[in-house]
């Protein structure tokens, strides 16, 4: 194993490690599990949002001009990817502001930009087919998806996201950390 994928294996461990837990979880399509995956105590990890992110540098494409984190998990992960890149970010809402400016994404100038979209965990990609239109229709020209883990629940966030001229990058699929963590 090269330095590098030792390097990767152990990031993946550390991440499978500190977010997946077992229980009686209420899933959001209804049905019920005993493992759930917080992808939130991953990113209150500073130490290991850092080294998240710093994996994360080789996937942002080389023309963008600036990331789009999603709301509300791809908030912290462009922030910090935003603080390795010197590209500036923006804050995607889900819906926008109905008072004082009114915008879909904070931060700066949408329209003409070539942007990046950043979010966290990729199910089926609802939120981002969602924030892609918005942001498109502000004027933004779309680069392609990264995310930390892809789910690859029926390989439909991929599906639904080409369907769009999108393309999604993950760090790891669900399946890596899985095998990473002994599961």
């Amino acid at each position: 194993m090269s330095e590098a994928e030792d390097v990767r294996a152990r990031l993946a461990k550390r991440i499978y490690d500190t977010a997946h837990i077992t229980g009686d979880f209420l899933l959001r399509s209804g049905a019920r599990s005993t493992e759930y995956f917080d992808k939130y105590l991953f990113e209150a990890d500073p130490d290991l949002l850092k080294h998240i992110a710093i994996a994360m540098v080789k996937l942002v494409p080389k023309d963008v001009v600036a990331l789009a984190g999603l709301e509300m998990g791809g908030i912290p992960l462009a922030t910090m990817l935003s603080q390795l890149t010197g590209l500036p970010v923006l804050f995607v809402r889900k819906k926008a502001k109905e008072y004082g400016t009114c915008k879909i994404a904070e931060g700066g100038q949408v329209n003409g930009r070539r942007l990046l979209i950043v979010e966290d965990v990729v199910t089926s990609g609802g939120a981002i087919l969602d924030a892609a239109k918005a942001l498109r229709e502000e004027g933004a020209e779309l680069a392609q998806v990264v995310c930390v883990i892809d789910r690859q629940k029926d390989g439909a966030a991929t599906t639904n996201l080409k369907q769009i001229g999108l393309e999604l990058t993950p760090l790891f699929t669900m399946a890596e950390l899985k095998a990473a963590g002994g599961a």
